[in-house]
């Protein structure tokens, strides 16, 4: 395996570094529900890293249900646990996951996710190459103002196929 062509072409580089504090407040919240609040943080985004990846992470409130299974045609995803524990699907079996705790999961691999503990917490989701999941994220709140053909047509647009 070998290194990509190079696509910066310079001799000193640049300065061109993003910081962003975990203290920043996050990009989105949804919630409050019936498991309590879930706040999105884009860390990187899809425009931000031109295409490259999109590296978001999700607090979680306690019993916040998550996805059921579904699969994505376009890109690869990853579940990187900071804090509390965390069910992951890996296709063939629920796993309860803890800080530290890592999935990766190839384009078209069977996953799901959810907080069944009864307490907050907070993952790191890592989509490659990157993908606008601000508009999944903000639009997922919304699909139940929507028909079933406009709710299948969100989840396709979205590359997300469930079972």
């Amino acid at each position: 395996m070998s290194y990509p062509d190079p696509r910066y072409f310079g001799d000193r580089g640049e300065v061109n570094a993003q910081f962003r504090r975990s203290t920043a407040a996050p990009d989105f919240v949804s919630g409050p529900g019936t498991g309590g609040e879930t706040s999105y943080h884009y860390l990187s985004t899809t425009a931000s890293t031109g295409g490259e990846y999109g590296l978001y992470r999700v607090d979680m409130g306690p019993k916040f249900g998550g996805p059921g299974t579904h699969f994505h045609k376009a890109m690869s995803e990853s579940f990187f646990i900071l804090s509390g524990t965390m069910r992951l699907f890996d296709g063939e079996r629920w796993i309860d996951a803890v800080s530290g705790d890592y999935l990766y999961v190839p384009v078209g691999g069977l996953h799901a996710f959810r907080n069944e503990s009864g307490e907050p917490a907070s993952m790191l989701m890592l989509f490659a190459p990157g993908a606008p999941r601000e508009e999944y994220f903000e639009g997922i709140t919304l699909l139940g103002d929507l028909t079933d053909a406009e709710r299948a047509q969100f989840l396709v647009d979205h590359d997300s196929y469930f079972l």
